[in-house]
Formats: C-alpha cells, sequence, structure tokens
C-alpha cells in the first residue's frame, strides 16, 4: 500500500468481506479469540509498502548480476494501453531469482504505474526481507500451507490490494526447477477473481532467458524443489554463479485478457481461465539458440548434424507458431554452442560437439519442450 493510506484502512476493509464475516463466526471450524489472532497477525504478515522512488535503486547492490543481464522487451504498447484503462494483472513464467527486478525494472522503464508483486515468504528473510516489505511492495506468500484461515486471509487480502493497486505474479509459484513451463497454481489467480474489479485484465508476461543464472543450481535437484533455503543463501551462491555469466532477458508481453465472463464461484472457470493463461504465456516464450541446440543434441554429434537436427526442430516450431528468436538453423548453432560451451554444459571437438552436463542441457531442452510435446 502507498505511505498515504492508513493501515486499518486495508485491514477494515479486509476483516469486512463477506468470507472474512463468516470465517470469523466459526464457518470453517474455528472461531473466538484465537481465530482472530490468528488473522490479525496474517494481515501483519501481508503488509507491504511500495516505496516507488527507492526502487529503482535495488539495481545497484546486485550490479555484478544486472550489468551482465541485456533487457529485450517485446510489445511494450501493450502494458502502456492497459495500465490507461484497467486494473492489471500481470501473470509471469517464473525462470530465475533474477526475474522480480527484470520484469520490474522492464516496466518501471516503460513508465507505468508500478505493480505489488507476489513473492515466497523465503524472501523476507533478515536485511532483504525489509527491503521487499518496505520498498519493493512485495506480498509475501507461504506457499505450502493448507491453513484455511491463512488461505482465505490471503485471498481476501489480495482481493482487496487489487481494488487499489495493479499485481504482478509467477503462475507456477516457484521457479521451475526442471526448466519446463509448470501446471499453473490457481490460489492468487481465484484471489484476484473474488476482488470483482469490471476492468480488471490479464496481462500474460513471458520471461526467457539465454543462460539462466542459478542453472546449474535448480538441474542438480533433479527437476523438483527438495528443501527450502534461506533466500540469503541462495544469493550468495547467485553472485559466485554470476563470475563469466552474461546474458539476455526476454520479456514479451501478451494481449490482455478481459476477466469479465469468468466467475470465482465457478472452479471451472477458475481453471478455465488459468490454462488458458498458462497456453498464451507458453506461445509467447521466446525461443533461444540454447534451448534449439539443448532439444536436438545428442551426447556426441557432429556440428554439421547438429544443423540438421535444430533446422528440423525449427520447421515444428514454426508450423507451432512459437516466438523464434532466430530463423536460420547454422546462426542457432553457432550462437548456442558457444554459450553452452561458456557454461561447461558442451564441449566443442573439432567438428564433434559433446555433452559434458546432462542434466543442466536437459534443463534447456525442457524450456520449449511444450511447443513441441504435441507436434
Amino acid at each position: 500500500m502507498t505511505t498515504t493510506e492508513t493501515l486499518d484502512s486495508l485491514t477494515r476493509a479486509v476483516l469486512e468481506r463477506e468470507e472474512m464475516v463468516r470465517l470469523l463466526a466459526g464457518r470453517h471450524g474455528e472461531s473466538g479469540p484465537d481465530a482472530a489472532r490468528r488473522v490479525h497477525a496474517y494481515l501483519d504478515e501481508l503488509r507491504t509498502t511500495q516505496r516507488y522512488k527507492l526502487y529503482r535503486s535495488l539495481q545497484h547492490p546486485l550490479y555484478p548480476i544486472f550489468r551482465k543481464i541485456q533487457r529485450v522487451v517485446e510489445h511494450p504498447e501493450i502494458p502502456q494501453a492497459a495500465t490507461q484503462a484497467n486494473r492489471v494483472i500481470y501473470v509471469s513464467n517464473h525462470k530465475s531469482h533474477t526475474d522480480y527486478l527484470v520484469e520490474l525494472l522492464v516496466i518501471d522503464d516503460l513508465k507505468i504505474r508500478p505493480p505489488l508483486i507476489a513473492a515466497g515468504i523465503n524472501l523476507f528473510g533478515g536485511p532483504l526481507g525489509l527491503i521487499n516489505r518496505h520498498v519493493t511492495g512485495a506480498i509475501p506468500i507461504r506457499r505450502n500451507t493448507k491453513d484455511p484461515l491463512y488461505l482465505i486471509t490471503l485471498k481476501a487480502y489480495v482481493a482487496e490490494v487489487l481494488k487499489r493497486h495493479d499485481l504482478f505474479f509467477y503462475f507456477e509459484g516457484g521457479r521451475s526447477y526442471s526448466g519446463e513451463i509448470k501446471a499453473p497454481k490457481t490460489g492468487l489467480l481465484h484471489a484476484a477473481m473474488q476482488a470483482d474489479v469490471p476492468d480488471g485484465v490479464i496481462v500474460p508476461v513471458a520471461i526467457a532467458y539465454d543462460i539462466v543464472l542459478e542453472d546449474r543450481a535448480l538441474a542438480r535437484q533433479g527437476g523438483t524443489k527438495r528443501r527450502q533455503r534461506p533466500f540469503a543463501a541462495e544469493l550468495a551462491e547467485m553472485l559466485t554463479l554470476a563470475v563469466g555469466f552474461k546474458t539476455r532477458a526476454f520479456v514479451t508481453f501478451g494481449d490482455p485478457i478481459p476477466m469479465a465472463g469468468y466467475s470465482h464461484a465457478s472452479r471451472r472457470d477458475v481453471l478455465d481461465l488459468a490454462h488458458r493463461t498458462r497456453g498464451v504465456i507458453g506461445r509467447l516464450y521466446k525461443v533461444l539458440p540454447t534451448a534449439l541446440v539443448a532439444s536436438a543434441m545428442r551426447p556426441s554429434i557432429e556440428r554439421k548434424d547438429l544443423v540438421l537436427r535444430v533446422d528440423e526442430t525449427l520447421g515444428r516450431l514454426r508450423d507451432a507458431g512459437a516466438n523464434l528468436s532466430v530463423r536460420d538453423a547454422r546462426q542457432a548453432v553457432d550462437m548456442g554452442v558457444a554459450a553452452l560451451e561458456g557454461r561447461d554444459v558442451l564441449h566443442l571437438e573439432g567438428t564433434k560437439v559433446r555433452v559434458r552436463d546432462r542434466s543442466v542441457l536437459r534443463y534447456y531442452a525442457r524450456t520449449i519442450q511444450h511447443l513441441l510435446a504435441s507436434r
């Protein structure tokens, strides 16, 4: 919330919502002072403040990383127009911890109003937690809790926030550890639908990198998150991985999806809207040379044969209407092999290309699997 808005006004609006009145009346099995105390504690946890003038300065402590990420924006006119006429909910895939700043700095570059962002509660420990809570306007989300008091309070809070601010969230929940675009989680989408904002639209956003900073750390977990580490530990690892790191980050905006016509009371409508949004994001996702090479690789292959395989993959992707960054197979192989060799994923021996790190190679191959799976 803004610095001029009192905390009590938002809290009061949340507590006056019908679902919260029912909750505190014991309709979900809990009532009385203990339930009220827990609800107020959750509301205190969810409160956030966005100090817009300080936001851009956050890139300076992370300059060793951000100076190596070239931001490339596609269809910037879409959010510029959408924010002129609508309440906007940005929904994106999630690749890296760098997404949070890359995508929101892109929005800031476009000179449009900044959204609040939903982020995992693991990002709220220590000094970084203070920054997220009091500068970036990040809302801490307990992703794995099944406490009905928390879930109902969270949805009510998000619904009221949307009456005051735009919102940005990642439909997959956490980052993709396998590289693929995951199935959508519907909790925050359902909360956004509950806001009943008449002019609310979803602006789909796809983010893709030539090289993901945490690729090796993600891939070595075997495609699934095995444990939640403190973000400070992950940040320290990211700074280490940034040595020799350089990449492009493609941020692609899609046409707005009106929320009118979808009912939050219908589970089918919630799922239909979630899958529609995921499908659009999948088609917006930028197909980069590293993904093309990874999907075409064999344990050992002649470069000329790799070019032929990439050319075949490009044909399938063109038929699928994919968002291609390169259309020439030879150029894709030159760029992709160079990037993956620099990451020690591939090794070039004369005219032969060999795999050095199969798990990381599979990670990049899976990033475009959704475009190839049905073809």
